[in-house]
């Protein structure tokens, strides 16, 4: 998936519009979630690809994650939100949300973003989050809990919906990888749409993602898309997936 298919997909969740008095605040809040290797400033000139109204009051925010040791890398320490083979640790999202929420941010207007290792990242903190939230959206990520971990899920957790794109040549995080996590939600009762990317495709650093002749046509999800919400094309963010 391009960067430019990537602004469409968070296009979909479309903020809550507060009363006009509130202006001064942001109308919603977007967190990004980069992948494995890359790091938060590399992903902050997608803002400026919204000009919509719906996102005038929009706060970004493109964290960084530390540097770390990757065991399925050798241990070689690269920006890294987690152990690729361990469960993410959610805090430090549920912080980032919950600084947003007590500064007066309706939880419904947050919405959380991320792509390969920070796809899983916040599957992880979303459904383990005790509110809903306006959504969730997964690029070429995966699943990174076990079936048992389904159980600490919340009744509002749960109905936060999630939107999950993955590309069918990419072989960083393959496709069964991604095609394997919405069945596993949809049996939890968490609603979300999987979109299967399968023309043209693109290599993006370290994965091979997808572009579409016409991606409008193929997102009704939540609000109907209006191309003038994005314009111009970019690169997208991505490391290796289990490799230096």
């Amino acid at each position: 998936m391009t960067r430019n298919q990537h602004y469409i997909f968070i296009l979909c969740f479309r903020p809550n519009p507060l009363p006009h008095k509130q202006d001064s605040m942001p109308r919603s809040f977007v967190l990004w979630l980069h992948g494995l290797g890359d790091s938060g400033p590399a992903n902050e000139p997608i803002k400026t690809r919204f000009t919509s109204p719906e996102f005038k009051f929009t706060k970004w925010s493109f964290p960084s994650a530390p540097n770390s040791p990757v065991t399925c890398n050798g241990g070689y320490v690269m920006p890294s939100w987690f152990d690729v083979l361990e469960i993410p640790v959610t805090a430090y999202v549920h912080a980032l949300i919950d600084k947003e929420v007590a500064a007066g941010s309706d939880p419904k207007n947050v919405f959380v973003c991320g792509l390969s290792q920070g796809g899983a990242l916040m599957l992880a903190s979303v459904l383990l989050y005790p509110k809903t939230l306006g959504g969730g959206a997964v690029f070429s990520g995966w699943v990174p809990f076990n079936p048992s971990l389904i159980e600490k899920f919340t009744a509002d957790a749960r109905k936060t919906p999630i939107l999950w794109s993955h590309g069918t040549a990419d072989r960083t995080v393959l496709f069964e990888a991604g095609q394997a996590g919405p069945p596993l939600l949809e049996q939890a009762g968490i609603s979300c749409e999987f979109k299967k990317w399968t023309k043209f495709p693109i290599k993006i650093r370290a994965h091979f993602t997808i572009a579409t002749d016409n991606p409008v046509r193929l997102l009704p999800m939540f609000w109907p898309l209006r191309p003038s919400n994005f314009q111009g094309k970019s690169t997208g963010p991505g490391m290796p997936f289990c490799r230096k």
